[in-house]
């Protein structure tokens, strides 16, 4: 283990999870603007629904552990809505089955320790003409009319087993033209999305009455030394003012003229996920050296 201890903050979910330290994700810019202050830890696993984070919750997040989570931001919900496959098997979870995985998700982390905070994203919506024109027959039965009850009846519990809750359906669908600015591939997250994402989050930490507070202005910077250098401005306030465009009102998108990170993918066979996790990464492989004639 690295020192100082640091609290931390676990995020733990599918792919929106998973892929979040991707092209300015949402997980990405938290490890930025929490980076002198606590430690985001990455606990995604692209295509699970509740029903496989309910079988690993005690290895992921064990109640003996020296050390318990400050913060944990779960999402799950997207897979488990999509349409049941005719053969039976598939990410499918009844609503019904979701909601009290869900909950006792929520219970088990609440019983981590007495200062462990918890937040439920919700499902977010998607473009569902280019989930169908980027993955073909590789991706089927999702829909916005399926997914919509997954995000209602999750607030619903987050309301009553006391776990904040960000509506992340609601919040995408406010922005302007989000069919086509939110997602690379009609279900993950571009950087604007991301940037939603965010903001819905430093909005709840920054109005909850946690004590010890966890929102990032909040919490003690690590080693704050400077130079002492007369008029110029301390690395503390260097820490809290350079992220500060996340705060504004007015924000300007990160990712206007960004080119989503699958556009130069063909779209796809069906593919497993283990192929998936391959192909979504093969750009970061060195070119073979080419042969001279």
């Amino acid at each position: 283990m690295v020192g100082p201890v640091r609290p931390q903050i676990v995020l733990f979910g599918s792919s929106i999870v998973q892929y979040s330290f991707t092209d300015r994700g949402w997980g990405a810019t938290l490890a930025d603007l929490y980076s002198r202050t606590a430690d985001i830890i990455l606990r995604g696993y692209a295509g699970w629904n509740s029903r496989f984070a309910l079988k690993v919750l005690h290895q992921v997040f064990p109640k003996d552990a020296v050390i318990q989570p400050s913060l944990v931001i779960v999402y799950f919900g997207g897979n488990d809505s999509t349409h049941p496959h005719p053969s039976g098997h598939g990410p499918h979870v009844p609503l019904s089955e979701f909601i009290e995985n869900m909950r006792k998700i929520g219970e088990h982390l609440l019983s981590l320790s007495d200062k462990t905070r918890v937040i439920f994203l919700t499902p977010p919506p998607m473009n569902e003409k280019q989930i169908e024109i980027v993955f073909g027959d590789a991706i089927k039965g999702r829909s916005n009319e399926l997914c919509r009850p997954y995000a209602e009846e999750l607030l619903n519990l987050c309301r009553e087993i006391n776990v904040k809750g960000i509506d992340i359906w609601t919040a995408i669908q406010q922005q302007d033209d989000w069919l086509n600015s939110c997602f690379t591939d009609g279900i993950h997250f571009t950087a604007k999305a991301s940037e939603i994402v965010v903001k819905e989050i430093l909005k709840v930490l920054r109005g909850a009455d946690w004590k010890p507070s966890l929102y990032w202005k909040s919490l003690p910077v690590e080693f704050p030394f400077d130079f002492d250098a007369p008029n110029s401005i301390s690395l503390h306030d260097l820490e809290l003012t350079r992220n500060n465009h996340f705060e504004s009102p007015h924000l300007v998108s990160l990712c206007d003229h960004e080119l989503t990170r699958n556009e130069q993918l063909e779209p796809p066979h069906p593919v497993s996920l283990c192929d998936h996790e391959l192909t979504q990464n093969e750009q970061l492989e060195p070119p073979q050296p080419t042969a001279r004639l």
